[in-house]
């Protein structure tokens, strides 16, 4: 069968993003997603965002904990800046075509592509894998999908993230070769800014996490000012002064973490933190990143707190944005459905 021809011109430009619903945001929720989702909404592109929580269920999740971390989340993002009347905002698994495109691209991806993913491993470290649910081991096909669906052009991801986009892009060359069409785009990651991978305040080697046990290793977006001053001040660093250029940062990771922190929340590069507090010693320059952190921070927990005091509004906005991507996703999958050689002969 020929190869499709690709041009960039096939496909209009759509940023399609989003996170697991699985509770406790952090600053590098912040940094590395929600406030880059919110950007994006000024560049003149269409912004769909997804509250993922059927990839939360590949592990097992306590129902009324998902639904109360599901509302948590979609007021974050909101609270960040996500506006849902310019992006669309929902869950996942209000719009149907997510699951029905994932179970065609389980047909179209091999094992050994998911056996590869390196989360997959990491997550299955000196564990039974036997005991590991199908859906974790599915999980990048199912990502696929949610981008998929929208043939989304383009994905603002972490570091981390990446080799699953580069799965999706994988799995749609595959489905455009295997029925000779030029029906996906093949989406480009957008990778960016100086805190896109934001790392734990006790160990800069590690990634800021919610799973990490010491709660002092993260800023919540629940935290309250004093707590969040009280972390930076207690985050680990090394006895030098912060040096004057990036290559002075090198083999420095607790330092390069808060130089890359606040550069990030103060909207400059690092190499502007190192001219402004070159030479600084870190007993001066934590009280002034916590005072930044708390000065763009506070406001959006604030916000956030706001929001969740009306459950059935957060759940409104999220009814309307899935009746906004069940739009737009519906006659995508279908057209999948007609392409592989399915019978539609009944509306969904």
């Amino acid at each position: 069968m020929a190869e499709p021809v690709q041009t960039p011109q096939a496909f209009s430009p759509r940023i399609f993003s989003g996170i697991q619903p699985s509770g406790g945001l952090t600053l590098g929720n912040y940094l590395g997603a929600l406030k880059r989702f919110a950007e994006k909404q000024n560049e003149g592109i269409e912004t769909i965002y997804c509250l993922v929580d059927m990839h939360a269920i590949t592990v097992w999740q306590d129902p009324a904990k998902l639904r109360q971390q599901t509302r948590e989340a979609a007021a974050a993002f909101i609270a960040s800046g996500v506006d849902p009347a310019r992006s669309i905002l929902f869950n996942q698994s209000q719009v149907t075509a997510h699951a029905e495109l994932a179970w065609i691209f389980n047909c179209v991806a091999r094992m050994g592509w998911m056996g590869r993913m390196t989360q997959w491993k990491d997550k299955t470290a000196g564990k039974d894998t036997e005991n590991a649910s199908l859906g974790l081991f599915a999980y990048p096909a199912l990502m696929a999908a949610d981008i998929l669906a929208y043939k989304a052009t383009h994905v603002p991801v972490g570091d981390d993230q990446k080799q699953h986009l580069e799965l999706t892009r994988d799995i749609a060359m595959k489905f455009n070769n295997d029925f000779g069409v030029n029906y996906f785009p093949i989406t480009e990651p957008m990778i960016e800014g100086a805190a896109t991978r934001v790392m734990s305040l006790r160990d800069g080697s590690k990634k800021m996490s919610k799973s990490d046990p010491s709660d002092q290793s993260r800023i919540n977006l629940t935290d309250d000012a004093d707590t969040i001053a009280k972390k930076f001040r207690k985050a680990k660093t090394d006895p030098e002064p912060l040096p004057h250029d990036l290559d002075g940062l090198k083999d420095r990771p607790e330092a390069r973490n808060l130089v890359n922190i606040y550069a990030a929340l103060a909207g400059i590069t690092p190499e502007k933190v190192l001219e402004d507090h070159g030479g600084a010693q870190f007993g001066a320059f934590k009280p002034a990143l916590a005072d930044l952190a708390v000065s763009v921070m506070g406001p959006i927990t604030a916000e956030m707190n706001r929001l969740m005091q009306d459950a059935a509004e957060i759940d409104r906005i999220l009814g309307e944005g899935a009746d906004r991507a069940n739009a737009i996703a519906r006659p995508i999958v279908d057209q999948v459905y007609d392409i592989v050689g399915m019978i539609r002969s009944r509306p969904v």
